[in-house]
């Protein structure tokens, strides 16, 4: 099976650094942050607390993937 929609790469990057930029470079919780870096870039804001919109989770997957190799 072929991806359809396959993650840029420099997307990818850009959003880790992003999380580096916010969070340090060994956040504590590393799925969180990750998961809120890549719904700043789908919604334009970062979550509110009880925010529940639904963020592209191929490229949350390769975010924190790639994250978590430069930990």
């Amino acid at each position: 099976m072929v991806d359809e929609n396959p993650v840029n790469p420099m997307l990818v990057t850009r959003l880790v650094a992003r999380v580096r930029e916010l969070y340090g470079p060994a956040p504590s919780d590393l799925e969180r942050m990750c998961w809120t870096v890549v719904h700043e870039h789908h919604h334009d804001a970062m979550p509110s607390e009880y925010d529940i919109r639904e963020v592209d989770e191929d490229l949350y997957l390769a975010v924190l993937t790639s994250a978590r190799q430069h930990e």
